[in-house]
């Protein structure tokens, strides 16, 4: 049976084991940092390339007075969708492009771009500002509401 009481230097052992271990752990977070900046100094794009367009809808959005919104094609001026209800995704999704609009100082009046890929995959696109969203990244029930 060991009855000697610890000493001081089994302590700081353990200290000088527990820093060293934070100073590598600290050592790889940084070359992840520089290893990502270079990336993207590079122009590297990790999204892959989009698919070919399939089909594309000029849309307008209109606040209804009871709160609704109206979507109305471009070319034809006439009503193809109406939502009711909150509808936070929609709304988010449209306020998120009108933001950057009214911060370029753009007109709110041209229509957004709905683009179908043959992939299946949605993007929302302001041609005003080249600002899209791409819709399956939020997930397919919130990409529905734009497909439908």
């Amino acid at each position: 049976m060991n009855t000697l009481p610890k000493t001081h230097w089994s302590t700081q052992n353990q200290r000088l084991s527990l820093n060293r271990s934070m100073a590598w752990i600290g050592v790889l977070l940084l070359a992840l940092l520089v290893a990502i900046g270079l990336a993207r100094w590079s122009g590297l794009d990790p999204r892959s390339p989009d698919a070919a367009v399939q089909w594309q809808r000029a849309l307008q959005f209109r606040d209804l007075p009871g709160g609704d919104i109206a979507v109305l094609d471009q070319s034809t001026g006439r009503q193809v969708a109406s939502f009711t209800g909150e509808q936070g995704f929609l709304r988010s999704s449209l306020r998120a492009l009108a933001r950057e609009r009214h911060r370029e100082k753009i007109s709110g009046d041209g229509p957004f771009l709905l683009i179908g890929r043959t992939d299946g995959r949605l993007t929302l696109l302001d041609p005003s500002t080249h600002q899209r969203i791409d819709l399956e990244s939020f997930g397919p029930s919130n990409a529905a509401v734009f497909a439908s």
